[in-house]
Protein backbone atom coordinates (compact mmCIF):
# COMPACT_ATOMS: atom_id res chain seq x y z
CA UNK A 1 0.00 0.00 0.00
CA UNK A 2 2.91 2.35 0.93
CA UNK A 3 4.40 1.59 -2.32
CA UNK A 4 1.26 2.44 -4.10
CA UNK A 5 0.94 5.89 -2.52
CA UNK A 6 4.31 6.81 -3.76
CA UNK A 7 3.82 5.60 -6.81
CA UNK A 8 0.40 7.76 -6.97
CA UNK A 9 2.69 10.78 -5.65
CA UNK A 10 5.21 10.62 -8.37
CA UNK A 11 2.48 10.71 -10.98
CA UNK A 12 0.88 13.43 -9.27
CA UNK A 13 4.24 15.21 -9.15
CA UNK A 14 5.10 14.26 -12.93
CA UNK A 15 1.59 15.26 -14.33
CA UNK A 16 2.02 18.16 -12.32
CA UNK A 17 5.63 19.22 -13.81
CA UNK A 18 4.29 18.22 -16.81
CA UNK A 19 1.05 20.51 -16.88
CA UNK A 20 3.16 23.30 -16.60
CA UNK A 21 5.64 22.33 -18.87
CA UNK A 22 2.90 21.78 -21.78
CA UNK A 23 1.37 25.78 -20.68
CA UNK A 24 4.85 27.18 -20.57
CA UNK A 25 5.08 25.73 -24.06
CA UNK A 26 1.76 26.72 -25.00
CA UNK A 27 2.26 30.29 -24.60
CA UNK A 28 6.04 30.11 -25.77
CA UNK A 29 4.23 28.36 -29.18
CA UNK A 30 2.12 31.09 -29.47
CA UNK A 31 4.66 33.83 -29.58
CA UNK A 32 6.76 32.04 -32.01
CA UNK A 33 3.62 31.83 -34.37
CA UNK A 34 3.03 35.19 -34.11
CA UNK A 35 6.06 36.83 -34.82
CA UNK A 36 5.75 35.18 -38.46
CA UNK A 37 2.46 37.27 -38.50
CA UNK A 38 1.26 40.48 -39.62
CA UNK A 39 -0.49 43.05 -38.01
CA UNK A 40 -3.68 42.66 -39.35
CA UNK A 41 -3.36 38.70 -38.83
CA UNK A 42 -2.56 39.16 -35.19
CA UNK A 43 -5.55 41.56 -34.67
CA UNK A 44 -7.97 39.04 -36.27
CA UNK A 45 -6.60 35.88 -33.83
CA UNK A 46 -6.63 38.67 -30.59
CA UNK A 47 -10.72 39.32 -31.81
CA UNK A 48 -11.03 35.41 -31.99
CA UNK A 49 -9.14 34.99 -28.38
CA UNK A 50 -10.81 37.47 -25.81
CA UNK A 51 -14.15 38.43 -27.38
CA UNK A 52 -16.02 38.98 -24.32
CA UNK A 53 -13.04 38.81 -22.34
CA UNK A 54 -10.78 40.68 -20.24
CA UNK A 55 -7.00 41.15 -21.12
CA UNK A 56 -5.71 42.23 -17.82
CA UNK A 57 -2.44 44.60 -18.38
CA UNK A 58 0.30 45.28 -15.95
CA UNK A 59 2.90 47.90 -15.79
CA UNK A 60 4.90 50.98 -14.89
CA UNK A 61 2.68 53.27 -17.07
CA UNK A 62 -0.53 54.49 -16.33
CA UNK A 63 -0.45 55.46 -19.90
CA UNK A 64 -1.02 51.34 -20.69
CA UNK A 65 -4.95 52.67 -20.07
CA UNK A 66 -5.06 55.09 -22.36
CA UNK A 67 -3.20 52.69 -25.20
CA UNK A 68 -5.45 49.88 -24.56
CA UNK A 69 -8.43 52.07 -25.16
CA UNK A 70 -7.17 52.86 -28.18
CA UNK A 71 -6.60 49.15 -29.15
CA UNK A 72 -9.90 48.10 -27.85
CA UNK A 73 -11.68 50.92 -30.43
CA UNK A 74 -9.60 49.46 -32.88
CA UNK A 75 -10.70 46.12 -32.81
CA UNK A 76 -14.21 47.16 -32.59
CA UNK A 77 -13.47 49.05 -36.17
CA UNK A 78 -12.69 45.49 -37.68
CA UNK A 79 -15.26 43.94 -35.88
CA UNK A 80 -18.37 45.71 -34.45
CA UNK A 81 -19.51 42.83 -32.41
CA UNK A 82 -15.92 42.56 -30.50
CA UNK A 83 -16.79 43.26 -26.73
CA UNK A 84 -13.25 42.60 -25.05
CA UNK A 85 -11.93 45.28 -22.80
CA UNK A 86 -8.86 45.87 -20.99
CA UNK A 87 -7.90 46.58 -17.41
CA UNK A 88 -4.53 47.91 -16.49
CA UNK A 89 -3.07 48.56 -13.45
CA UNK A 90 -0.03 50.78 -11.97
CA UNK A 91 1.31 48.87 -9.12
CA UNK A 92 3.59 51.33 -6.39
CA UNK A 93 7.07 51.20 -5.11
CA UNK A 94 8.82 49.03 -7.20
CA UNK A 95 6.03 46.04 -6.36
CA UNK A 96 5.80 45.18 -10.26
CA UNK A 97 8.32 42.42 -9.74
CA UNK A 98 6.51 41.23 -6.46
CA UNK A 99 2.88 40.93 -8.28
CA UNK A 100 3.76 39.36 -11.21
CA UNK A 101 6.05 36.04 -9.76
CA UNK A 102 3.18 36.22 -7.20
CA UNK A 103 0.71 35.59 -10.43
CA UNK A 104 2.69 33.49 -12.35
CA UNK A 105 3.53 31.04 -9.48
CA UNK A 106 -0.23 31.27 -8.43
CA UNK A 107 -3.31 28.67 -8.76
CA UNK A 108 -4.83 31.19 -11.34
CA UNK A 109 -3.26 33.21 -13.35
CA UNK A 110 -4.21 36.80 -14.56
CA UNK A 111 -1.41 38.94 -16.32
CA UNK A 112 -1.41 38.51 -19.89
CA UNK A 113 1.27 41.09 -20.46
CA UNK A 114 2.99 44.01 -18.90
CA UNK A 115 5.22 47.32 -19.27
CA UNK A 116 8.06 46.94 -17.35
CA UNK A 117 11.16 48.78 -15.83
CA UNK A 118 14.53 48.65 -14.37
CA UNK A 119 16.88 46.28 -16.54
CA UNK A 120 18.59 44.76 -13.64
CA UNK A 121 15.72 43.56 -11.77
CA UNK A 122 14.02 42.87 -15.93
CA UNK A 123 17.16 40.62 -16.37
CA UNK A 124 17.73 38.31 -13.33
CA UNK A 125 14.29 38.14 -11.99
CA UNK A 126 12.29 37.89 -15.11
CA UNK A 127 14.51 36.88 -18.49
CA UNK A 128 17.33 34.66 -16.57
CA UNK A 129 14.29 32.65 -14.56
CA UNK A 130 11.86 32.72 -17.69
CA UNK A 131 8.92 34.55 -16.07
CA UNK A 132 8.50 36.61 -18.75
CA UNK A 133 9.15 35.94 -22.22
CA UNK A 134 10.27 38.49 -25.32
CA UNK A 135 7.93 39.06 -28.59
CA UNK A 136 9.11 40.77 -31.52
CA UNK A 137 6.41 41.69 -33.95
CA UNK A 138 7.02 41.14 -37.58
CA UNK A 139 5.87 44.32 -38.68
CA UNK A 140 8.32 45.85 -36.08
CA UNK A 141 11.38 43.63 -36.88
CA UNK A 142 10.48 44.75 -40.84
CA UNK A 143 9.93 48.61 -40.29
CA UNK A 144 12.51 50.80 -42.28
CA UNK A 145 14.97 53.33 -40.64
CA UNK A 146 14.35 51.08 -36.89
CA UNK A 147 16.49 51.00 -34.35
CA UNK A 148 17.17 47.74 -33.42
CA UNK A 149 20.64 47.40 -31.27
CA UNK A 150 19.46 47.53 -27.61
CA UNK A 151 15.37 47.81 -28.20
CA UNK A 152 15.57 44.19 -29.79
CA UNK A 153 15.64 41.62 -25.91
CA UNK A 154 13.83 42.67 -24.44
CA UNK A 155 11.50 44.49 -26.94
CA UNK A 156 11.32 48.16 -25.73
CA UNK A 157 8.35 50.39 -26.41
CA UNK A 158 10.52 53.31 -25.46
CA UNK A 159 13.85 54.76 -24.53
CA UNK A 160 13.45 57.93 -22.29
CA UNK A 161 15.84 60.60 -20.72
CA UNK A 162 16.83 61.82 -17.63
CA UNK A 163 19.37 64.36 -18.07
CA UNK A 164 21.06 67.24 -16.55
CA UNK A 165 19.41 70.95 -16.36
CA UNK A 166 21.07 73.61 -14.04
CA UNK A 167 18.92 77.05 -13.28
CA UNK A 168 21.17 79.65 -14.89
CA UNK A 169 20.13 83.04 -13.10
CA UNK A 170 23.26 84.31 -11.58
CA UNK A 171 26.80 83.66 -13.10
CA UNK A 172 26.73 79.67 -12.91
CA UNK A 173 28.59 77.72 -15.55
CA UNK A 174 28.40 74.56 -16.05
CA UNK A 175 30.31 72.95 -19.18
CA UNK A 176 31.26 69.42 -18.54
CA UNK A 177 29.68 66.36 -16.41
CA UNK A 178 32.41 66.47 -13.98
CA UNK A 179 31.30 70.05 -12.90
CA UNK A 180 28.34 68.17 -11.31
CA UNK A 181 30.39 66.46 -8.66
CA UNK A 182 32.70 69.80 -7.30
CA UNK A 183 32.32 70.40 -4.12
CA UNK A 184 29.24 71.61 -3.06
CA UNK A 185 27.45 71.37 -6.52
CA UNK A 186 24.78 68.82 -4.70
CA UNK A 187 22.82 68.11 -7.97
CA UNK A 188 18.71 67.64 -7.30
CA UNK A 189 18.23 63.82 -7.85
CA UNK A 190 15.99 61.39 -6.90
CA UNK A 191 17.83 58.50 -4.49
CA UNK A 192 18.98 55.82 -6.04
CA UNK A 193 16.98 53.43 -3.98
CA UNK A 194 14.12 55.01 -4.43
CA UNK A 195 13.80 54.57 -7.97
CA UNK A 196 16.08 51.97 -9.26
CA UNK A 197 16.75 52.94 -13.22
CA UNK A 198 18.88 55.38 -11.42
CA UNK A 199 20.93 53.00 -9.65
CA UNK A 200 20.90 51.46 -13.06
CA UNK A 201 22.95 54.37 -14.29
CA UNK A 202 25.64 54.39 -12.62
CA UNK A 203 26.22 50.85 -12.95
CA UNK A 204 25.97 51.52 -16.77
CA UNK A 205 28.53 54.31 -16.08
CA UNK A 206 31.51 51.62 -15.42
CA UNK A 207 30.57 49.78 -18.86
CA UNK A 208 34.12 50.60 -21.02
CA UNK A 209 31.52 52.63 -23.74
CA UNK A 210 30.78 54.94 -20.75
CA UNK A 211 34.06 54.75 -18.66
CA UNK A 212 35.49 55.73 -22.26
CA UNK A 213 32.79 59.00 -22.33
CA UNK A 214 34.02 60.03 -18.74
CA UNK A 215 37.90 59.76 -19.61
CA UNK A 216 37.46 61.83 -22.49
CA UNK A 217 35.53 64.39 -20.15
CA UNK A 218 38.01 64.46 -17.91
CA UNK A 219 40.61 64.90 -20.12
CA UNK A 220 38.85 68.40 -21.23
CA UNK A 221 39.00 69.56 -17.62
CA UNK A 222 41.03 72.78 -17.11
CA UNK A 223 44.67 71.64 -15.33
CA UNK A 224 43.18 73.04 -12.16
CA UNK A 225 39.80 71.12 -12.20
CA UNK A 226 42.14 68.05 -13.14
CA UNK A 227 44.60 68.41 -10.17
CA UNK A 228 41.28 68.84 -7.63
CA UNK A 229 39.99 65.46 -9.40
CA UNK A 230 42.83 63.26 -10.02
CA UNK A 231 43.40 62.31 -6.34
CA UNK A 232 39.89 60.67 -6.21
CA UNK A 233 40.67 59.14 -9.84
CA UNK A 234 43.87 57.48 -8.55
CA UNK A 235 42.03 56.01 -5.58
CA UNK A 236 39.55 54.42 -7.44
CA UNK A 237 42.38 52.15 -9.32
CA UNK A 238 41.87 49.73 -6.58
CA UNK A 239 38.47 49.81 -6.04
CA UNK A 240 37.73 49.23 -10.29
CA UNK A 241 40.17 45.86 -9.46
CA UNK A 242 38.48 45.00 -6.10
CA UNK A 243 34.76 45.31 -8.35
CA UNK A 244 35.93 42.79 -10.74
CA UNK A 245 35.26 45.80 -13.28
CA UNK A 246 36.75 45.24 -16.80
CA UNK A 247 36.42 48.83 -18.67
CA UNK A 248 40.05 50.13 -18.96
CA UNK A 249 38.76 53.39 -17.51
CA UNK A 250 36.56 52.32 -14.78
CA UNK A 251 38.23 54.21 -12.15
CA UNK A 252 37.01 57.55 -13.86
CA UNK A 253 33.83 56.28 -13.61
CA UNK A 254 33.82 54.91 -10.06
CA UNK A 255 35.41 58.34 -9.13
CA UNK A 256 32.76 60.39 -10.48
CA UNK A 257 29.70 57.55 -9.21
CA UNK A 258 31.77 58.32 -5.35
CA UNK A 259 31.73 62.48 -5.70
CA UNK A 260 28.37 62.15 -7.13
CA UNK A 261 26.92 59.63 -4.54
CA UNK A 262 28.56 61.59 -1.32
CA UNK A 263 26.82 64.74 -2.37
CA UNK A 264 23.71 64.97 -4.67
CA UNK A 265 20.49 66.07 -2.80
CA UNK A 266 18.16 63.72 -2.86
CA UNK A 267 14.60 64.28 -3.68
CA UNK A 268 11.40 62.60 -3.65
CA UNK A 269 10.57 63.26 -6.86
CA UNK A 270 11.42 64.47 -10.58
CA UNK A 271 8.41 66.74 -10.64
CA UNK A 272 9.64 68.67 -7.31
CA UNK A 273 12.95 68.94 -8.82
CA UNK A 274 12.10 70.72 -11.94
CA UNK A 275 9.31 73.08 -10.05
CA UNK A 276 12.78 73.98 -7.75
CA UNK A 277 14.91 74.60 -10.93
CA UNK A 278 12.75 76.85 -12.93
CA UNK A 279 11.87 79.54 -9.70
CA UNK A 280 14.10 82.68 -9.88
CA UNK A 281 15.06 81.85 -6.55
CA UNK A 282 17.19 78.41 -7.39
CA UNK A 283 20.08 80.52 -9.30
CA UNK A 284 23.02 77.82 -9.72
CA UNK A 285 21.09 74.93 -8.44
CA UNK A 286 21.43 72.03 -10.88
CA UNK A 287 19.28 68.06 -11.19
CA UNK A 288 19.02 65.24 -12.79
CA UNK A 289 15.41 64.68 -14.02
CA UNK A 290 13.03 63.44 -16.51
CA UNK A 291 13.51 66.09 -19.80
CA UNK A 292 9.65 65.72 -20.29
CA UNK A 293 8.68 67.48 -16.84
CA UNK A 294 9.57 70.89 -19.04
CA UNK A 295 6.41 70.19 -20.61
CA UNK A 296 4.14 71.06 -17.17
CA UNK A 297 5.68 74.37 -15.99
CA UNK A 298 3.31 77.04 -15.51
CA UNK A 299 5.12 80.10 -16.61
CA UNK A 300 4.62 82.86 -14.50
CA UNK A 301 6.81 85.90 -12.48
CA UNK A 302 8.44 83.13 -10.18
CA UNK A 303 8.87 80.42 -12.67
CA UNK A 304 9.90 79.67 -16.13
CA UNK A 305 11.31 77.17 -18.13
CA UNK A 306 13.33 80.16 -19.49
CA UNK A 307 15.03 79.92 -16.39
CA UNK A 308 17.33 76.36 -17.17
CA UNK A 309 19.50 75.01 -19.25
CA UNK A 310 19.69 71.53 -20.63
CA UNK A 311 23.55 70.95 -20.03
CA UNK A 312 24.00 69.09 -23.09
CA UNK A 313 21.95 71.80 -25.54
CA UNK A 314 25.26 73.95 -24.50
CA UNK A 315 27.74 74.08 -27.59
CA UNK A 316 30.86 73.91 -25.46
CA UNK A 317 29.22 71.27 -23.01
CA UNK A 318 31.40 68.06 -22.84
CA UNK A 319 30.48 64.44 -21.25
CA UNK A 320 27.68 62.77 -20.52
CA UNK A 321 24.22 64.65 -20.99
CA UNK A 322 22.18 62.69 -18.69
CA UNK A 323 21.08 58.81 -18.73
CA UNK A 324 18.06 57.16 -20.77
CA UNK A 325 16.06 53.92 -19.06
CA UNK A 326 13.75 51.78 -20.99
CA UNK A 327 10.17 50.32 -21.14
CA UNK A 328 9.79 46.84 -22.36
CA UNK A 329 6.90 45.74 -23.36
CA UNK A 330 6.86 41.27 -22.28
CA UNK A 331 4.55 38.21 -21.73
CA UNK A 332 4.22 36.46 -18.74
CA UNK A 333 4.84 32.62 -19.41
CA UNK A 334 1.27 31.70 -17.80
CA UNK A 335 -0.51 34.60 -20.12
CA UNK A 336 -4.24 33.82 -20.19
CA UNK A 337 -4.61 35.50 -23.50
CA UNK A 338 -1.19 35.30 -25.09
CA UNK A 339 -2.44 36.18 -28.96
CA UNK A 340 -4.19 39.94 -27.95
CA UNK A 341 -1.32 40.30 -25.91
CA UNK A 342 0.99 39.92 -28.90
CA UNK A 343 -1.51 42.30 -31.15
CA UNK A 344 -1.60 45.18 -28.26
CA UNK A 345 2.16 45.02 -28.26
CA UNK A 346 2.70 45.20 -32.10
CA UNK A 347 -0.31 47.92 -31.93
CA UNK A 348 2.16 49.85 -29.89
CA UNK A 349 5.36 49.56 -30.99
CA UNK A 350 4.20 49.68 -35.00
CA UNK A 351 1.92 52.33 -35.04
CA UNK A 352 1.00 56.27 -34.15
CA UNK A 353 -1.90 55.17 -32.60
CA UNK A 354 -0.39 52.89 -30.46
CA UNK A 355 2.57 54.88 -29.23
CA UNK A 356 0.43 58.24 -28.86
CA UNK A 357 0.07 57.81 -25.32
CA UNK A 358 3.96 57.81 -24.77
CA UNK A 359 4.37 59.73 -28.03
CA UNK A 360 2.87 62.53 -27.03
CA UNK A 361 5.29 64.64 -25.21
CA UNK A 362 8.83 65.29 -25.65
CA UNK A 363 11.56 62.99 -24.38
CA UNK A 364 9.86 59.26 -24.95
CA UNK A 365 11.39 57.51 -27.93
CA UNK A 366 9.87 54.24 -30.37
CA UNK A 367 12.81 52.26 -31.90
CA UNK A 368 10.14 52.89 -34.75
CA UNK A 369 10.34 56.18 -36.63
CA UNK A 370 6.52 55.26 -37.99
CA UNK A 371 5.06 55.66 -34.71
CA UNK A 372 7.10 58.99 -33.38
CA UNK A 373 5.67 62.18 -33.36
CA UNK A 374 8.23 65.50 -33.91
CA UNK A 375 8.92 67.06 -30.65
CA UNK A 376 11.86 69.62 -32.41
CA UNK A 377 10.02 72.69 -31.78
CA UNK A 378 7.96 72.47 -28.50
CA UNK A 379 9.55 75.36 -27.64
CA UNK A 380 7.43 77.39 -30.14
CA UNK A 381 4.47 79.52 -29.49
CA UNK A 382 2.77 81.60 -32.82
CA UNK A 383 5.50 80.50 -34.92
CA UNK A 384 8.74 82.38 -32.42
CA UNK A 385 11.13 80.07 -30.42
CA UNK A 386 9.96 81.39 -26.97
CA UNK A 387 11.60 77.97 -24.86
CA UNK A 388 14.21 76.69 -26.40
CA UNK A 389 14.93 74.11 -23.93
CA UNK A 390 11.97 72.35 -24.74
CA UNK A 391 12.61 71.88 -28.58
CA UNK A 392 13.66 67.94 -28.02
CA UNK A 393 16.68 67.04 -30.39
CA UNK A 394 15.83 63.61 -31.01
CA UNK A 395 16.52 60.27 -29.80
CA UNK A 396 19.46 59.82 -32.69
CA UNK A 397 20.86 62.69 -31.06
CA UNK A 398 20.75 62.02 -27.10
CA UNK A 399 22.14 58.52 -27.95
CA UNK A 400 25.46 59.73 -29.69
CA UNK A 401 28.36 60.99 -28.19
CA UNK A 402 28.56 63.77 -30.21
CA UNK A 403 25.35 64.76 -29.46
CA UNK A 404 23.55 64.04 -26.00
CA UNK A 405 26.03 61.21 -25.03
CA UNK A 406 23.30 59.43 -22.61
CA UNK A 407 24.41 56.29 -20.63
CA UNK A 408 21.97 54.02 -22.24
CA UNK A 409 20.60 51.11 -19.75
CA UNK A 410 21.62 47.13 -20.51
CA UNK A 411 19.68 45.15 -18.63
CA UNK A 412 22.19 42.31 -18.96
CA UNK A 413 25.32 44.66 -18.20
CA UNK A 414 23.54 45.73 -15.16
CA UNK A 415 22.57 42.56 -13.61
CA UNK A 416 26.24 41.02 -14.68
CA UNK A 417 27.81 43.95 -11.89
CA UNK A 418 24.69 45.04 -9.84
CA UNK A 419 25.62 42.21 -6.93
CA UNK A 420 28.81 44.33 -5.63
CA UNK A 421 29.10 47.50 -7.68
CA UNK A 422 25.12 48.03 -5.72
CA UNK A 423 26.75 47.02 -2.06
CA UNK A 424 29.16 49.54 -2.78
CA UNK A 425 26.96 52.63 -4.07
CA UNK A 426 25.30 51.85 -0.64
CA UNK A 427 28.08 52.14 1.61
CA UNK A 428 28.42 55.34 -0.16
CA UNK A 429 25.60 56.68 0.51
CA UNK A 430 24.90 55.27 4.24
CA UNK A 431 28.08 57.24 4.74
CA UNK A 432 26.43 60.83 3.79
Amino acid sequence: MKKFVSLLIVLALALSVCSVSLADESVADVIAQAQTMTNEELYKKAIEESNGKVLYGIGNSSRGKSAGASFIEMLKGIDPNYTGTIDWSQPKNNSIFTALNADIKGAKHVYSMTLIQDGNQIQSKMLDTGNLLNFVPKEWAEAEGLAKEGNESPLALQTLNKVFMFNNLGDTKINNCWDFVKEGVAPLYMGVNSELVGKNFLYMLTNEKYANYMKNAFDALSDEDKAYFQPTVDDMAAEAEALGLEAENAKYSLAWIYLWCLQYNEQTDDGPICNTLVNTSAAGQSGLLVYSKLRSVEETNEASVNNITVAAYQDDYTGIGGYAYKHYLMIPKTSPLPWTACAFIAYMVTTQEGFAAWGKDMGGYSANPACMQDHSKDGYVDGEDKFPAKNDRGYEWWISEDGGALVVEDPAYCASVAFDLGDWIDMIIGTK
